[in-house]
């Protein structure tokens, strides 16, 4: 019996403030692989109003998504037509970014003749580390740290997610972004907040780690955020001696989210006795992060995953590539529907009842 032909996919992010274009190639063994993608980040555009404009991000994707699209398709060699599937971000994310997204690519679908697939934004960022060099394999337990978004989740297969614990308010790349503000670093916060914090000393401040001796796997950053204001009121007025106190500051708020994250996630692979962690999503990235899993897991001799550092943020490649390897598990099959809607607010432990 012959294999069946490889499905070359389109994706397309647009979820919030970066348009990513990506193609991946379906194979008869193994995951698929990544073809070619593109990304262009608003990151200057929004900083001049210190966040994102839910506005001029919509706008911008507009502008670039074709551009891009094209982009990849040279960088691949290929053409429009070579395309046998068109995917792109159906939610989380904001609206009239999303919008855009699943405009142009039910639009090309149509056009082409092709089917679309919409994709769940976080199971972009769940299967992104497929992508790397060192791929993980099921079941694991999956660390999701993308934007306001923090939970745990078990994940048994493609599809097969149970959530095991969240935030209840502020998530991690919350905290990151709005410390930063109070310590009056610019946008984004999260990484320049991680810059400042190599100067500083991690002990000067004694931060609140919220919930981390609680016995569920739930997160909450808002006390941390809270606190962190009280001590920026605090700090000291003299040139040399603020520079050195909001270096400390924003190394003693690194270590706090660092060891919440940490601990939530080694007592998540204790409960489930699984022996393998992804970490996914922009604060994946997070150099103390990374060093401190690796670490501990290293003594427990738990394997860690992450994505390529470049597919950490929101991208294009991360969509085709949760489309691919849904159709590759049998989970869904793209259909020739070219009406489409958006789902902004969409629980991952929901997605088998919404797909």
């Amino acid at each position: 019996m012959s294999s069946p032909a490889p499905l070359r996919i389109l994706g397309i992010e647009s979820s919030c403030d970066e348009t990513g274009v990506a193609l991946v190639q379906t194979q008869a063994v193994g995951w698929p692989r990544l073809l070619a993608h593109g990304l262009h980040t608003q990151m200057r555009m929004h900083a001049e109003y210190g966040g994102v404009v839910p506005e001029l991000a919509s706008r911008d994707h507009i502008r670039r998504v074709l551009p891009l699209t094209e982009q990849v398709l040279a960088e691949a060699g290929l053409a429009t037509r070579d395309i046998d599937c068109v995917a792109y971000t159906r939610g989380p994310g904001l609206a009239g970014a999303l919008l855009v997204g699943a405009g142009v690519a039910c639009a090309l679908g149509a056009s082409l003749g092709v089917p679309v697939l919409g994709v769940h934004h976080l199971e972009g960022h769940l299967l992104s580390p497929f992508l790397s060099a060192d791929p993980p394999e099921f079941p694991f337990v999956a660390l999701l740290v993308s934007g306001g978004h923090t939970q745990l989740m078990r994940v048994v297969g493609v599809g097969q997610y149970e959530l095991l614990g969240e935030t209840i308010d502020d998530a991690a790349g919350e905290a990151f972004d709005k410390s930063a503000k109070l310590l009056g670093l610019g946008y984004p916060g999260g990484p320049a907040l991680s810059r400042l914090a190599e100067q500083g000393n991690a002990q000067a401040f004694a931060l609140p780690r919220p919930l981390l001796h609680s016995h569920g796997l739930d997160f909450s950053f808002a006390g941390l955020k809270t606190a962190v204001l009280v001590q920026s009121k605090k700090l000291p007025t003299d040139e040399a001696a603020l520079a050195q106190a909001r270096a400390d500051l924003a190394a003693s708020t690194q270590a706090a989210i660092v060891e919440v994250l940490l601990k939530k996630s080694l007592a998540a692979l204790r409960q489930t006795g699984d022996q393998r962690l992804v970490v996914a999503g922009g604060v994946g990235a997070n150099r103390a992060l990374r060093e401190a899993l690796n670490l501990a897991c290293a003594r427990r001799g738990v394997r860690v995953h992450y994505p390529e550092l470049a597919l950490c943020t929101d991208n294009g490649a991360m969509i085709a590539m949760a489309a691919g390897m849904r159709i590759a598990a049998g989970v869904d099959t793209p259909i020739k529907r070219y009406a489409f809607d958006v789902k902004p607010r969409w629980p991952l432990d929901a997605i088998a009842a919404a797909a």
